[in-house]
């Protein structure tokens, strides 16, 4: 490598790894019937969650190989106690300049002003109704929590603060033109995402897949969308108003699915690395980190895992082939 050239993750089908979504908890405060099976209570013991000490080396690994964009995820991130201070330690990493945080917003009222002290930029908000029994339906939640959440992240600065619609037939479709309204008033992206068959929940849920790119279309005519060049760090393809002042996006790992840019791997909150979220290709980081792995030994276990990340995923031809959830 040149001296002035920056280092990077490659895999074998020439694909850049640029973005790590990072798991702190497998818990949630919500009930979402598409996510977590009624009932279910086998979450990860906090003993085989990596405490922070370990998070941080793995992410500085991936930030010296040259990724450079880390998302917070779940479960739900804002349960995992004293988030905020992993947060801050990660924003302190060189080479990391975009970190992110996905949350249901059921805590953001509490959490935002610590979250964008600590050096979180912005954050996606899981939000699949505006009608208060329907949402409540739908996650078992209370709505209002999550609209305070979202006004506190406003007002905190996060930006931009983008909704995660997923937009199931028979269940929310009615809804599209009033989260449209709500997004265009408070200048929030929205992205409606496509049901995706992981685990049982998620192979149920299918029975209300909703086809995307039918609707892109119509919104197109409707609102005079023009594509947007800004198309984010993840699978979102974007389009805007002419007057630039909303934005909306498409996640659609069904209809098109973007497997040919994938840039991301996953950490899951007990150290497995998955190189794909339709495929259980993984290496387990944990055992490694408690045996006393060092920083470079760890880069090279990374570099030697991103070779195993697969070409594609087989939703749409094998949606029962994958039992993780």
């Amino acid at each position: 490598m040149k001296p002035d050239e920056k280092p990077n993750l490659r895999d074998q089908f020439g694909r850049t790894i640029e973005y790590l979504r990072l798991s702190v908890t497998d818990r949630c405060d919500l009930r979402c019937f598409y996510c977590i099976p009624e009932g279910f209570t086998d979450f990860q013991e906090p003993k085989n969650w990596l405490n922070f000490d370990e998070i941080e080396l793995v992410v500085r690994a991936f930030t010296e190989l040259g990724t450079h964009r880390v998302r917070i995820t779940g479960g739900e991130p804002l349960v995992r106690k004293n988030l905020d201070q992993l947060a801050k330690r990660l924003a302190s990493l060189p080479g990391l300049n975009d970190l992110s945080l996905s949350s249901n917003g059921t805590r953001l009222q509490k959490m935002a002003t610590k979250l964008v002290d600590s050096g979180v930029s912005r954050i996606n908000v899981s939000l699949d109704s505006l009608n208060p029994e329907r949402y409540k339906e739908i996650t078992k939640g209370k709505l209002s929590k999550v609209i305070d959440g979202l006004l506190a992240a406003k007002a905190a600065g996060l930006a931009p603060i983008k909704i995660n619609t997923v937009l199931m037939k028979g269940i929310n479709e009615t809804e599209i033109s009033d989260l449209i309204e709500f997004c265009m008033l408070h200048h929030f992206t929205l992205r409606f995402i496509e049901t995706m068959p992981l685990g049982d929940t998620g192979r149920a849920a299918t029975d209300y897949y909703f086809d995307l790119s039918q609707l892109r279309k119509k919104l197109e005519k409707e609102y005079q969308l023009i594509p947007d060049i800004n198309t984010g760090g993840g699978p979102a393809k974007y389009w805007r108003t002419p007057d630039n002042n909303f934005s909306i996006g498409f996640i659609t790992p069904l209809s098109q699915h973007f497997c040919e840019t994938c840039n991301r791997v996953r950490l899951s909150v007990d150290g497995t690395l998955y190189m794909c979220l339709g495929q259980e290709h993984n290496v387990e980081l944990r055992p490694l980190l408690r045996d006393g792995i060092s920083l470079e030994e760890l880069k090279i276990v990374i570099q030697d895992a991103i070779q195993l990340k697969p070409e594609r995923h087989f939703f749409n031809e094998n949606p029962s082939q994958l039992v993780r959830g």
